[in-house]
């Protein structure tokens, strides 16, 4: 899937992440991320965050996730959302693999 403008889903709610998507030319996947539970879950968030944009082909971006304690499906949800959104595509995957 090719990104084609800047995106976001979520909101700056408890229990949800705000993820901004932007499209990059090169330089891979690069994430910032700003949590409370940074340093007990960040590896664990920004690795949902790779794993979402690499099963949708995405191999050059950037991403700001502002966390407020999402669960793993809620920042895999919002990371989809951004890709749909940013590829400017309505196509959804609605089957669970």
């Amino acid at each position: 899937m090719n990104l084609l403008i800047t995106a976001t889903a979520g909101t700056m709610e408890s229990n949800d992440i705000m993820v901004t998507l932007e499209p990059a030319q090169s330089g891979g996947i690069q994430i910032s991320l700003t949590s409370n539970v940074l340093q007990q879950f960040g590896r664990q968030i920004e690795a949902v965050i790779r794993d979402t944009l690499t099963h949708y082909g995405i191999e050059n971006a950037e991403v700001t996730a502002v966390d407020k304690g999402a669960l793993d499906c809620t920042v895999r949800a919002r990371v989809t959302a951004a890709i749909f959104r940013s590829a400017q595509s309505d196509a959804y995957e609605w089957e669970v693999k």
